[in-house]
């Protein structure tokens, strides 16, 4: 229950922050360009709170469903205007001034990213060095040539100082079907030397472990005990009678020794009945665990380890000086708002399985997983789902930003705006893409919440 509430506030607190900066946007910028504010939402639905204030008389309000905000400016097409106001009036502004009113939101979304990511390299992120631990026989990364205790020096010219970083350059490469040059430094030389990685296909499923084990690899880790750190909530290993501080010793009376073995067991038995036996407060209790099967016809029970804290010599820490930092963070969300564009592309082409695409579900989950591994986790998760909201919202699809911002370059083009009734049938085929795209998030998190 404690880990549902904070996944819940944590989410709360992470919408909120991304779409009062988004909404902000447009209301900034609306001001500058001197449209006359009427209403600052952050919510939707019945209003919890409202203040009037200022000469305008703006009415800030949060309202009770956190889903998005809006900002509502005075226009002729959604009220009668005042002769004296008329100048005021959104769409009575130049071509330009509304082109960049409704282009503010998503920019504000990758500003933020901007400032995160700052943040991050100028307090510092530490992870963990990438050594490989273990490489599948017939792998692509055993026909590569890589061999257990390589560090990855860098992947495609690209310094990796730590894992997350070897994991989104070489995502970026699996997105082309092509080939990854890397340099690496063999356990049992000073030189480096190069390896090639193949990708004939894209893997389904793309998040970390997914994209490493198609790949073949699996990173070097000191024996981790099966210590139970969380538990997703409905999962199998909840359901089961698991609880978090429960250590894993056996499996249908097999010794378990560690975490990756325990987690190797559990993956390999999809739907098979597995006899636990857990430690608990200096007990032996027995339970009976079935793993759910999930794509790539694998078990999974819902739970995490406990995390324990790295060795020195297994740390790598990423900090820059202030000027640095902001070259650095600016680069970063450049490069993940095209890997999240090109993600996106793939998926409209079916290169990349649609299970990827997450919903308010997940993103709670994983907002309440990032809060308690730290405030630097915390901020990374902010500025990847910021970098989502501005890609996404910029997109030409009507009922977006990125829909007027369509209408706006063909009224460039045209010399006159686009004509209500095409408006009005862009609404609607915009309104079901979105609600297309809504139903499939929720769908793939019922999946993950309640079929794992």
């Amino acid at each position: 229950m404690g880990t549902i509430l904070s996944s819940v506030f944590f989410f709360i607190v992470a919408l909120g922050i991304l779409v009062t900066v988004h909404e902000f946007g447009h209301f900034w910028v609306a001001r500058k360009a001197g449209v006359k504010v009427l209403r600052f939402s952050v919510g939707f639905g019945k209003p919890l709170w409202s203040k009037t204030a200022g000469p305008d008389q703006i009415e800030y309000v949060i309202a009770a469903i956190p889903l998005g905000g809006y900002v509502r400016m005075l226009d002729e097409r959604e009220g009668e205007v005042a002769p004296h106001e008329l100048h005021r009036a959104f769409n009575r502004q130049p071509l330009g001034k509304r082109f960049a009113v409704v282009l503010a939101g998503p920019l504000f979304n990758f500003i933020l990213a901007i400032i995160a990511y700052w943040l991050i390299f100028v307090l510092g992120v530490t992870g963990m060095k990438p050594i490989v631990g273990t490489v599948a026989e017939d792998s692509i990364a055993a026909q590569g040539g890589m061999q257990a205790g390589d560090r990855i020096v860098a992947v495609g010219g690209r310094e990796t100082p730590t894992w997350s970083v070897v994991v989104v350059s070489m995502l970026e490469h699996a997105l082309d079907s092509g080939e990854v040059v890397m340099r690496v430094a063999p356990a049992q030389s000073d030189a480096e030397t190069q390896r090639v990685i193949r990708f004939d296909k894209i893997p389904e499923d793309l998040n970390r472990g997914g994209l490493l084990d198609f790949i073949g690899i699996r990173p070097y880790r000191p024996l981790i005990p099966a210590l139970i750190g969380k538990l997703a909530p409905n999962g199998a290993a909840e359901r089961a009678g698991l609880e978090v501080g429960d250590r894993v010793v056996a499996a249908d009376g097999e010794a378990i020794k560690d975490w990756e073995q325990w987690v190797d067991y559990v993956r390999a038995r999809p739907e098979q009945t597995i006899n636990v036996g857990v430690e608990r407060d200096g007990e032996r209790i027995n339970l009976d665990l079935t793993p759910a099967r999930v794509e790539g016809d694998v078990g999974k029970i819902g739970a995490g380890v406990r995390l324990q804290e790295l060795p020195e010599e297994l740390k790598s820490e990423v900090r820059y000086g202030p000027a640095e930092a902001l070259l650095s963070a600016t680069v970063k969300t450049w490069d993940m708002s095209i890997l999240t564009l090109r993600m996106l592309g793939k998926m409209v082409t079916g290169d990349v399985s649609l299970s990827n695409l997450s919903g308010p579900l997940s993103i709670a989950r994983y907002a309440g997983y990032s809060a308690s591994a730290g405030f630097v986790s915390f901020l990374t998760f902010l500025a990847v789902v910021s970098i989502s909201l501005g890609v996404l919202n910029l997109l030409p699809v009507p009922m977006l930003d990125g829909g007027h911002l369509m209408y706006y370059i063909v009224e460039f083009f045209k010399g006159s705006p686009v004509s209500d009734a095409a408006q009005i049938t862009g609404q609607k085929i915009g309104i079901a893409l979105l609600l297309g795209m809504m139903l499939l998030a929720f769908y793939n998190d019922i999946l993950r919440f309640f079929v794992s």
